[in-house]
């Protein structure tokens, strides 16, 4: 199509993966809308997946909400409302259970897609306007793991501390558990890179992925066993002499705690563990233990664990010992996974945190951000409940009743999904703000449409801790209103008339403030200064300060200065197979599709490339069972079961099934999903648990 020769295109961001890359809209004559390339932003370099390209289909009025819809009875049809009815009914529910039963009986629930000023101010409505403890968001089930691990390794958590682009010029990258060909496709480059410079590539998967295809060494352990293969690794480069006394000595502490509790994990315990052979472990040591410069990156298989802290935790010590780590070209990472999964988590809308990643148990953060908001310290709530928590006592006595849910579809993403949909259910009130009528905004009482990210400006962080920013391309539909205004109309029915402003640059200047002198200090990064420089890398405390793009090379931001080690050791999963479940399930993304696919699924490009759910099975296991390629299949849990095709293929580990998790209904895989939490992060363990398997026989899933 052809763009208007009266419009210039707008330069803004995909509003998927946390690459957040740079594109052009170009609003056509018909109401339509061009995605142009645009190369000189340095994280895609112009590059786009299919999910990227085919995002403007989301804007089209026969695929979205365009106006607010109301249940009037429990269990009866939605209807079209106005927006003053809707919110008069939201303010009245909302109150109602605030009076009756609590503010805490009044909950929040986010989402990684928010920009910085939505989740700002979501956090802020929270407790200043509903005064409730109970505000989390579903980027706790992105890397909340990694989180951890990163803060209590290096006093601060930020995904990469690094930019993408130090990735080509290191000696030896490990990737554990991410399969960046399908999740974020134009990242791959770096990896392609990589290895045309002559580093060489790792890749840790019970898959034999896209992403796998294109390392040097797969190391394919069973689901559960990356904490293992982690100490497993350290173990032999402290038998082999790789260590690096000097680094050790002089920037870190912990040491010799770790080093005990590695030597506890000799190869062949560990190969009995893992199912890796113990000559792989020892190549694997080589290339990394080897190189002058090396990095481990995390994503989601080795951190959605109910151990993920300790595990991220035990990939961390291999890049201590080796000292790899607060050096160019070397360190841990975490690929986050959600658009704004970063910036999500530092400004206020998880349970334990204030805006600038400040704890919200630190009596100086809450004073600090208690003057920007202009109320007292002490009416600033503690810290709630983590994400499913929340979600787990929905209706229940002492749980939340009324909830306000904005930007996510726990229907489908969270774990024991039919269990959490009963407790949407059971709730008093539910009020969901989307963009499209998902799995999750079918239950509520209250449905409001908002605006996208084409219709709106607002700030989002990519992985690497660079903040940009996203502009208007075009109006949104008449009957559609950003959270913003939303939260500022809710707020002046619930009494509070100030301080929660609906254009996104004057959220932004509060936001600054409010971050300033915390860990994530945004107080030197504008909208004008974003737009001028491709972005700016947090910490940036003052417009002078020219960012940091690097983290740790002098020191690491701990009180001391030193990176810590984690004296950690393997332990079984939530769940291990067993006579009545014996194989593993685990879960994940595929290429044309992103998280619960309530945007997605409505994209008929994206539908066509993957049409619906499948299980994933090695041959040896389907002849075993009688199962054939195409067939139905049945998958069966302690908390439910999903139907769908069969996929067999020799990628996987036989005592392995894999499921994509983007789709509702009968082939939903998180209705298999255990919900058990790490002890630290508080993450439940989506990407493994204990399952059989069997022929469906005429079952379908849709």
């Amino acid at each position: 199509m052809t763009p208007t020769a009266a419009v210039a295109a707008t330069d803004t961001h995909c509003p998927y993966c946390s690459l957040q890359c740079g594109m052009r809209l170009a609003p056509g004559v018909d109401g339509s809308v061009e995605v142009l390339e645009r190369p000189d932003f340095p994280v895609n370099r112009g590059a786009l997946c299919g999910k990227g390209r085919s995002a403007p289909a989301l804007l089209a009025r026969d695929v979205r909400l365009t106006g607010p819809l109301l249940r009037d009875r429990p269990g009866g049809p939605l209807r079209s409302a106005g927006w003053p009815e809707a919110l008069d009914r939201v303010a009245a529910g909302l109150a109602r259970t605030r009076a009756e039963h609590g503010p805490d009986a009044v909950g929040v629930f986010g989402g990684g897609g928010l920009t910085n000023e939505k989740a700002y101010l979501l956090g802020k409505f929270a407790r200043v306007v509903l005064g409730t403890a109970n505000i989390d968001y579903n980027g706790r089930f992105c890397m909340s793991s990694a989180a951890a691990a990163h803060r209590r390794a290096f006093g601060l958590d930020r995904g990469l501390p690094f930019p993408l682009a130090d990735i080509p010029h290191t000696g030896c990258l490990i990737l554990v558990g991410g399969n960046p060909a399908e999740t974020m496709p134009p990242a791959v480059r770096y990896l392609r890179e990589l290895r045309e410079n002559g580093g060489r590539l790792i890749v840790v998967d019970p898959r034999r992925t896209r992403t796998a295809e294109l390392a040097d060494l797969h190391l394919q352990p069973r689901p559960g066993g990356d904490l293992a293969l982690a100490l497993g690794l350290l173990h032999l480069v402290i038998a082999e002499g790789l260590v690096d006394r000097e680094f050790i000595a002089r920037r870190t502490s912990g040491y010799e705690a770790a080093r005990e509790a590695a030597m506890a994990h000799w190869p062949d315990r560990v190969e009995r563990i893992t199912g890796v052979p113990a000559h792989r472990l020892r190549e694997a040591v080589g290339m990394f233990g080897g190189a002058a410069t090396g990095m481990v990156l995390t994503a989601r298989g080795p951190e959605q664990q109910s151990k993920g802290t300790d595990t991220v935790g035990a990939w961390i010590d291999l890049c201590l010992a080796t000292g790899k780590a607060g050096r160019p070209y070397s360190g841990y990472g975490c690929l986050t996974g959600q658009g704004n999964g970063q910036g999500g988590r530092e400004h206020g809308q998880k349970a334990d945190q204030l805006p600038g990643y400040r704890s919200i148990e630190d009596p100086a953060a809450r004073e600090h951000v208690a003057a920007v908001w202009g109320v007292p310290a002490e009416s600033i709530p503690g810290p709630g409940m983590s994400a499913y928590e929340l979600l787990d006592g929905l209706g229940r006595p002492g749980g939340v009743r009324a909830l306000l849910l904005a930007g996510s579809n726990p229907a489908v993403s969270a774990p024991n999904a039919g269990h959490v949909t009963e407790r949407l259910r059971a709730l008093d009130l539910l009020v969901v703000a989307d963009l499209v009528l998902s799995e999750t905004a079918r239950l509520a009482d209250v449905v409001l449409p908002v605006t996208q990210w084409a219709e709106e400006d607002g700030t989002t962080t990519n992985l690497e801790g660079r903040v940009i920013l996203r502009r208007r391309a075009l109006d949104p539909p008449e009957g559609v209103r950003s959270e913003l205004w939303v939260m500022r109309e809710l707020a002046s029915r619930l009494g509070v008339s100030t301080g929660f402003p609906v254009e996104a640059e004057q959220a932004f200047e509060e936001l600054r403030r409010a971050s300033a002198g915390g860990d994530a200090d945004y107080a030197g990064i504008g909208y004008d200064r974003i737009a001028a420089e491709d972005g700016v890398f947090w910490p940036c405390p003052t417009p002078d300060h020219p960012g940091t793009p690097r983290l740790f090379l002098d020191r690491f931001a701990t009180p001391d200065g030193r990176a810590r080690f984690a004296a950690v050791t393997h332990r079984p999963a939530g769940e291990e197979p067993d006579e009545a479940y014996p194989l593993y399930l685990t879960t994940g993304r595929v290429l044309a599709q992103y998280q619960s696919g309530a945007q997605t699924r409505r994209v008929a490009e994206l539908n066509a490339a993957a049409p619906g759910p499948y299980v994933e099975l090695h041959p040896r296991l389907a002849e075993r069972l009688g199962i054939a390629d195409g067939e139905p299949v049945a998958v069966t849990s302690r908390r439910g079961r999903a139907v769908a095709p069969a996929r067999v293929t020799g990628a996987i580990r036989p005592d392995t099934v894999f499921m994509p998790f983007h789709w509702a209904g009968a082939g939903r895989a998180n209705s298999l999903t255990n919900p058990a939490l790490d002890p630290v992060s508080r993450m439940p363990e989506f990407k493994l648990c204990a399952v059989r398997v069997e022929r469906a026989h005429q079952e379908v899933a849709p």
